[in-house]
């Protein structure tokens, strides 16, 4: 089933790197919240920082959300 959200950010893979998608544009890999805004701005989001990463409606985390960073998922690895 595909996501309802237009963001889609995959779990931790080995290195700590997490997939970021838009529809269906990759646009990298982020290593952590500043990673994923820097992806969201240069989609048009002009206004995204990492507090806006972390509270906004249109990401999907899978894997665990915007403080899991690192391999292993789920926890808020730095």
């Amino acid at each position: 089933m595909a996501s309802e959200k237009p963001v889609v950010v995959y779990p931790p893979a080995a290195d700590g790197g997490r997939r970021v998608r838009v529809a269906d544009q990759f646009l990298g890999i982020a290593y952590g919240p500043l990673d994923v805004a820097e992806f969201l701005r240069r989609a048009g989001i002009e206004d995204a920082d990492a507090a806006y990463v972390a509270a906004t409606g249109l990401i999907e985390w899978r894997g665990g959300g915007p403080g899991a960073w690192g391999a292993g998922a789920g926890g808020d690895s730095a």
